[in-house]
């Protein structure tokens, strides 16, 4: 199962500007006059009709309200510390920023293990003080259908934890090196490379070597992916951040924001609607500041509800 029909998000308490993360996260801009009110204000309004619109087209929304104390602003974003796969594992991953670590809820662990039938655990943050960070599904895309896991390396990706992480879940790690137009290192694989059920949304050019853009390129036109290669300029607009769902009556919708679907190509845009239907959210203030756009914003849930069995 390549997508999932429930999804968790946290609606922000104290989003903003996170410092600490702008170090290596170059998709994130500082906004100055706006007051850390107005910002927070605006993050909770874009929340709201987001997750408003995933309901109305008949996908599940569990909402978990942030937690005031302590600030996390970027809490918002809960794909980079847990993740779920169809097999019912439940996991949880070592983030490189200090203030990010801030975000772990063990609520949330606890509540998706009495709510739904979660077969194994497994704590992957004990090498966080040896420097080796994994951040969930910001550092690897999944192509759960082919057992596949692609992973752009960098600070938070670390190469050693990816392959430990794939040999423990059987699948076929696929890593290589990107940068973005200035060459700078590309801190999370999900900002430049989408894979759907029958699809998948690559930056090509930002991968370093000609070799693994072949390479890449190559495992996914033989697992069955139409490819939609978009440009450096497309990926600064988060064409490469989306994310694809279904709902109950097995609907494939993809989500991503206006700002990605306004640099999309009419030719891509086509592309991509005969495998999906596109869903386009205004998310601005989130993904102008916070660096991250919709594909972070959502955490899958693969795993059945207690009562389903």
């Amino acid at each position: 199962m390549q997508t999932a029909s429930k999804i968790l998000m946290i609606r922000p308490a104290a989003f903003g500007y996170n410092a600490e993360t702008a170090q290596n996260n170059y998709f994130q801009t500082e906004v100055s006059g706006r007051s850390p009110q107005d910002i927070l204000s605006a993050a909770q309004h874009e929340f709201d009709r987001f997750a408003q619109t995933l309901t109305a087209h008949g996908i599940e929304v569990i909402i978990v309200e942030d937690t005031p104390s302590p600030v996390k602003p970027d809490a918002i974003f809960p794909n980079n510390w847990f993740c779920t796969f169809p097999n019912g594992k439940l996991m949880l991953f070592p983030m490189y920023a200090e203030n990010r670590r801030l975000e772990v809820r063990q609520d949330i662990l606890d509540m998706l293990k009495k709510q739904y039938i979660v077969t194994a655990f497994e704590d992957w943050t004990e090498k966080i003080p040896e420097g080796q960070f994994l951040e969930s599904t910001g550092s690897m895309v999944f192509d759960h259908d082919n057992k596949i896991a692609y992973a752009c390396l960098s600070q938070r990706t670390d190469k050693e934890l990816f392959r430990r992480f794939c040999d423990r879940q059987d699948y076929k790690p696929v890593a290589f090196n990107a940068s973005d137009k200035s060459g700078r290192e590309i801190y999370h694989t999900n900002v430049m490379m989408h894979v759907g059920e029958t699809y998948a949304v690559i930056c090509l050019e930002a991968i370093d070597t000609v070799k693994e853009q072949i390479s890449v390129a190559d495992c996914l036109r033989t697992t069955g992916h139409s490819l939609v290669n978009i440009s450096y300029e497309q990926m600064q607009h988060f064409a490469g951040n989306m994310l694809q769902v279904h709902n109950a009556a097995n609907e494939q919708f993809t989500l991503l924001s206006k700002t990605a679907h306004a640099s999309l190509t009419t030719e891509q845009k086509q592309k991509l609607k005969k495998h999906t239907k596109l869903l386009p959210v205004d998310i601005t203030t989130i993904e102008t500041i916070g660096g991250g756009s919709v594909r972070c914003m959502m955490a899958e849930i693969f795993l059945d509800k207690i009562h389903e069995q």
